[in-house]
């Protein structure tokens, strides 16, 4: 009865008040969870100037403040903006205006989506993204021998997934100058009876993009417009952009300021000595959607092609051990510069030998400085021994559905011992204390629910396997949303201002048809976005 009569006479004092503070808008009938650092739950908050001004009760709110717009969750769960760590936006919006490779299950399929593709766009330059060898019957390279025959004098280019190999016909090759005594470090020219077989891995694939047609500005604001929609529909509100040159950056920061793009971008330059002679010279660059403070590297290939720099052969092809991109020499020339500039330096690191040489080289730079937060990209194959290296100064940025997207045959590559240090999201954890979560799309789907189910079931879609691949190092679902939310934002340097619902901080929020902390485990890659904010204002809803 004291509480009731407490509670009546603190709302009957705010509703005497003569004036309510003005607010922009208040969410009610949520489930809120905050991602503070208790992981407080709330039912309602007030949003002002794109900012969280209070959170509370819904009656009291009410009371307190005039309010110029209401949203009614209706029950439905609220998360902070969801943040993408490690993403390719722009490629997204381009391989959204090319080839659909995606979930081919045979060369056959591919080359049926080409051929009905050319018939609608009749382009000069076929260019495509999405398959995966690991997914057909015959799980081997294809050759170059159909794309002839089909496309005999216009040229196609077709990039696996991951972005780390393509298959491209005669023509691509003519125009690229690429012959079998085309060598480059860093990569493979495969031959097949002494003559190039059509496929590229690494490297070499530079000297086909050299080839493209120039695209004009509005080609690529279309991308990252239709990319963006993609984003949004999906609740994430802010991507780290995993490699991009001034050109980009610029025309994202363009569009942002002219209001004409809502996505918060945390932008990683690639190495290209243009990139590191503007940037670094400049500093650091930070306005209210941009943020501009790390260098993506890459430090060697991919596991699905072999790129991956192993120290010990790979388990299914004697001989090959993959191969660095960037020496160790260089990461530690590049290192010694991103350093003394003040930027973060964020390397992709998949074998185990490229790991252990991105790891040695940021334990040297590193040693005088006191939170500087660089990130080992992926860190996807690690030697047992070598997880010590990670610690509040390294940071992991990992994938979750990579993990089951190479599930079927990631130990077909490695065997049955370096598996054991494999997708060990856990493991990184307990040495970091936090990890940012992200997809790498395009190479996966962009739907951070997926994410989210990857790193707690361990499982695919089809919840495969039924007790969850090396299901000891899956997160919590606590863990798993801070990944995506304050750890993501933490690793860029951004954790007083979003990552969280919490008073002072950005209003970006994430509307949820589920309760992905309670529902079922299976019903979570179902998880529906019912709306997206970004400073308080809706730039999503699924209505």
């Amino acid at each position: 009865m004291k509480n009731f009569l407490f509670l009546f006479s603190a709302l009957f004092i705010i509703s005497c008040a003569p004036d309510k503070i003005p607010a922009d808008l208040l969410v009610k009938n949520a489930t809120i969870y905050t991602v503070n650092e208790t992981f407080d739950t709330a039912t309602a908050f007030v949003v002002k100037d794109g900012k969280i001004l209070e959170i509370g009760l819904k009656p009291e709110l009410e009371l307190k403040y005039s309010i110029k717009e209401t949203y009614d969750a209706d029950g439905k769960t609220i998360v902070p903006g969801l943040i993408d760590a490690h993403a390719h936006l722009l490629n997204l919006g381009v391989s959204m205006q090319q080839v659909n490779l995606v979930d081919t299950k045979s060369y056959k399929e591919i080359l049926e989506r080409v051929v009905a593709f050319q018939k609608e766009k009749n382009s000069d330059y076929i260019i495509g993204r999405g398959w995966d060898q690991n997914d057909w019957e015959i799980k081997e390279f294809p050759t170059k021998k159909e794309l002839d025959s089909i496309f005999p004098n216009t040229p196609v280019s077709l990039r696996r997934i991951d972005g780390h190999a393509m298959i491209v016909n005669s023509k691509a090759l003519e125009l690229a100058g690429i012959t079998a005594e085309t060598i480059m470090a860093g990569g493979e020219v495969i031959l097949k009876d002494g003559e190039p077989s059509g496929v590229l891995i690494d490297t070499p694939m530079e000297l086909v993009w050299d080839t493209y047609p120039k695209k004009d500005k509005g080609f690529y604001i279309k991308a990252l417009k239709d990319a963006e929609e993609k984003c949004l529909e999906l609740g994430l509100t802010t991507i780290d952009e995993a490699g991009s040159n001034r050109f980009a950056i610029e025309l994202v920061d363009s569009l942002q300021q002219a209001g004409e793009m809502s996505l918060r971008m945390y932008a990683m330059i690639t190495k290209d000595k243009s990139n590191l002679d503007y940037f670094l010279n400049k500093g650091i660059i930070k306005t209210d959607r941009l943020n501009v403070r790390s260098v993506k590297i890459w430090a060697d290939g991919a596991l699905g092609s072999r790129g991956a720099a192993m120290r010990e052969e790979y388990s299914d092809q004697a001989g090959q051990h993959g191969a660095m991109v960037t020496a160790e020499a260089e990461l530690d020339s590049l290192a010694k510069r991103i350093v003394k500039a003040g930027y973060q330096m964020n390397t992709h690191a998949i074998g185990d030998s490229a790991n252990i040489s991105v790891l040695r080289v940021y334990t040297e730079a590193l040693k005088n400085e006191e939170d500087p937060r660089w990130k080992v990209e992926h860190a996807q194959i690690v030697t047992a021994s070598d997880f010590n290296y990670f610690s509040k100064k390294i940071l992991p940025s990992v994938q979750p559905t990579h993990a089951t997207s190479d599930m079927y045959w990631a130990e077909d590559r490695v065997g049955p011992e370096r598996i054991k240090g494999a997708y060990a999201m856990k493991t990184l954890l307990d040495k970091s204390g936090v990890i940012a979560l992200g997809t790498d799309f395009p190479v996966e789907r962009v739907n951070p629910m997926h994410t989210f189910y990857a790193a707690v079931a361990r499982k695919d879609l089809e919840n495969y396997p039924e007790g969850g691949f090396r299901k000891e190092e899956a997160l919590t679902r606590e863990e798993a949303l801070k990944g995506m939310t304050i750890w993501a934002a933490y690793s860029n340097f951004e954790e007083n201002e979003k990552g969280s619902i919490e008073v002072g901080k950005l209003a970006d929020f994430t509307v949820l048809d589920n309760d992905i902390m309670k529902v079922d485990e299976k019903d979570l890659p179902n998880t529906k976005v019912l709306a997206t904010f970004i400073n308080g204002e809706k730039v999503y809803s699924a209505n």
